[in-house]
């Protein structure tokens, strides 16, 4: 865990393709995106214990969309927490094991080194431990300090969050640094027009720091960096 910006802690380590969290603290509460791969759990609450906090300080656990790397320990966080689920609905029924995630196909994509990502999604495996969600958000709903923004294109219901006053831009995996900086990995966006359009949305915010689904944060030149994947 680092501290990416005043109350902004950075999560994940190699599993899942380098997947990341991010744990906010605001108000005396905390507010989760995302869970990393793992089903137990145990790096976010390690994370909550090592800023002094209770995992009943833990108020919100937000999903950016449904895929196994970035819901591995919901369930497992929703008994320890009681925190509320939130996700857009297109995503709910995947999220509570009712439908597996839109399947990506079987052809290998650049970087390769995501292709077992993309078998894993084909033969829906591993299977994330089911926890339904307790309310779904729109774009532009608060949620925390966070602002959503639907932001579709890798998956139908894919949400990134915008905290103005921090100027920071959680991306999702609508971008990514790991195994190289691009829009996403090629293979997994759905809808490559709606992706665009949604890259062109996040370069309008001029972010100053952007975390992403899968690697490190860009910390450096940031709104400039996501400019150039709009050309």
């Amino acid at each position: 865990m680092s501290e990416l910006a005043p109350g902004v802690h950075v999560l994940g380590g190699k599993k899942g393709g380098r997947v990341r969290s991010f744990l906010l603290e605001t108000n005396g509460e905390l507010t989760l995106v995302d869970t990393l791969f793992e089903d137990d759990g145990a790096a976010v609450l390690a994370a909550i214990r090592a800023i002094g906090r209770s995992p009943s300080d833990l108020k919100r656990i937000v999903l950016t969309h449904a895929h196994r790397s970035h819901l591995g320990g919901l369930a497992a966080l929703k008994r320890a927490t009681g925190a509320t689920v939130l996700a857009h609905e297109w995503e709910a029924d995947i999220v509570s094991g009712d439908r597996p995630a839109q399947s990506v196909g079987l052809k290998p994509t650049a970087p390769l080194r995501t292709y077992p990502f993309q078998v894993g999604i084909f033969l829906n495996r591993p299977r994330h431990r089911p926890c339904p969600i307790d309310e779904s958000v729109e774009d532009g709903a608060p949620v925390g300090p966070l602002r959503v923004l639907h932001v579709p294109g890798h998956s139908p219901g894919h949400l990134a969050f915008h905290w103005e006053e921090r100027r920071l831009l959680l991306s999702g995996d609508a971008i990514a640094t790991w195994p190289r900086f691009e829009a996403g990995w090629p293979a997994f966006t759905l809808n490559p027009d709606q992706h665009a359009e949604s890259i062109r949305r996040l370069a309008e915010l001029d972010a100053a720091i952007v975390g992403v689904g899968h690697g490190d944060p860009i910390t450096d030149g940031a709104a400039d960096r996501v400019r150039s994947l709009t050309s």
